[in-house]
C-alpha cells in the first residue's frame, strides 16, 4: 500500500508538473548525452591509452597503470611555475572580473541616453564573439617586432622598437588587458541585468530621505548585488586550476622565450601531449583539475554559507 501511495503521489506531481517536466527535458537529455555518459571516459586517466578499436574496446585492452598518468604533472622542473602562473593568473581574472563590470554597469545604468548606454554595451559584448586566433592577429599588428603600430611610434618618437614577443615583463599587463577587454561586456551584461532588476521604489525612497547618488549605489545597488556576486565567485573560484587556452597560447604565439609568464596548465599539457601522444595523461590533468575545482567549490560555498547563508550556492 506504501509503494502504491507513492507511485500515485509521483503520477499526480507529474501531471501537476507535466508542463515543467517537458521545458526540462531537452536540457535533461543534453546533460545525459554530453554530461554523465561520457563520466565512462574517467578511466583513460588511469590506463595506457592505445587505440585498438572503437574506443570502449580500447579502453578494456589498454593497460592500467593506476597514478602513473598523474606523475607527470609534477614531475617537470617547471611545475611550480606552472601551477603558480594558473593561480596568480586566474585570481587576478576572478577579482577583476567583478570589480570592472561592476564599475562599467553601474555608469551605463546612470546615463540618461538609454540609446547611447545600449550602443556602449553592444560595442563592449561584440569582444566576447571573437576568437582568441582573430585576437591574436590584432594584437599582432600592434606589437609586430617589424611593422607594429607600438615600435612604429616609438621609433618615430626617437626610441628604439621593442621585442614584444620575445620580452616577457610585458606580457602579465598584456595577457591581463587583453582578459579583461574581451570578457568585460558578458560579465557587464549580468551585473547591469541584475541591477535594472532592483526595485526602483528603494530608490525613491532614499531620495525622498535625501540621498545622494553615491549613497544610493553604495547603500542599496551594491548590497543588492551582493548575491548574484557571491554566486559569480563561487563559481570562478571552482576554475581557478583551469586557463583559457586560446588566451595563453594563442595570443602570445607560442613563443618559447615567454613561456615563463605564458605556460600555465593547459597549456602545458597541451605541449606534452604533442611530444608523447600520451592520451591517458591528458585526461589525468584534465580530472586532476577538474576535482581540485569540485573541492574548491565546495570550500568556498561553506566559507560563503557560514557568512551568509541565504546567498550560499547549495
Amino acid at each position: 500500500m506504501e509503494k502504491k501511495g507513492k507511485k500515485t503521489g509521483a503520477l499526480a506531481r507529474f501531471k501537476a508538473n507535466k508542463e515543467l517536466f517537458l521545458l526540462s527535458l531537452p536540457g535533461a537529455v543534453w546533460f545525459l548525452l554530453f554530461a554523465y555518459l561520457p563520466l565512462f571516459g574517467v578511466l583513460v586517466a588511469f590506463k595506457q591509452y592505445r587505440l585498438s578499436g572503437g574506443f570502449f574496446e580500447s579502453l578494456i585492452t589498454s593497460k592500467f597503470v593506476g597514478l602513473d598518468n598523474f606523475k607527470f604533472l609534477f614531475s617537470s622542473g617547471d611545475a611550480w611555475l606552472i601551477v603558480r602562473n594558473t593561480i596568480l593568473y586566474n585570481a587576478c581574472f576572478i577579482v577583476l572580473g567583478i570589480v570592472l563590470p561592476i564599475i562599467v554597469a553601474l555608469m551605463l545604468n546612470e546615463l540618461r541616453n538609454k540609446g547611447m548606454a545600449k550602443i556602449y554595451q553592444s560595442s563592449m559584448f561584440l569582444p566576447y564573439f571573437l576568437s582568441w586566433v582573430v585576437v591574436s592577429y590584432c594584437v599582432y599588428a600592434f606589437l609586430s617586432p617589424e611593422k607594429g603600430y607600438f615600435n612604429v611610434l616609438l621609433q618615430q618618437l626617437g626610441y628604439e622598437g621593442v621585442s614584444w614577443y620575445t620580452e616577457s615583463a610585458f606580457w602579465p599587463f598584456i595577457i591581463i588587458f587583453m582578459s579583461q577587454w574581451k570578457g568585460i561586456g558578458y560579465n557587464t551584461v549580468v551585473y547591469l541585468a541584475s541591477i535594472c532588476g532592483i526595485d526602483k521604489t528603494y530608490y525613491e525612497a532614499a531620495v525622498i530621505d535625501g540621498a545622494t547618488k553615491w549613497q544610493q549605489i553604495c547603500y542599496i545597488t551594491l548590497p543588492l548585488l551582493r548575491p548574484v556576486v557571491l554566486i559569480l565567485l563561487i563559481m570562478a573560484v571552482g576554475g581557478i586550476f583551469k586557463a583559457d587556452f586560446g588566451l595563453f597560447y594563442q595570443l602570445p604565439r607560442d613563443s618559447g622565450p615567454l613561456y615563463p609568464v605564458t605556460n600555465v596548465l593547459d597549456t602545458y599539457i597541451f605541449r606534452a601531449l604533442k611530444t608523447n601522444g600520451e592520451i591517458g595523461m591528458s585526461s589525468a590533468a584534465a580530472l586532476f583539475q577538474s576535482t581540485v575545482g569540485f573541492v574548491l567549490i565546495l570550500a568556498a560555498n561553506k566559507l560563503v554559507s557560514k557568512v551568509d547563508q541565504e546567498n550560499a550556492l547549495f
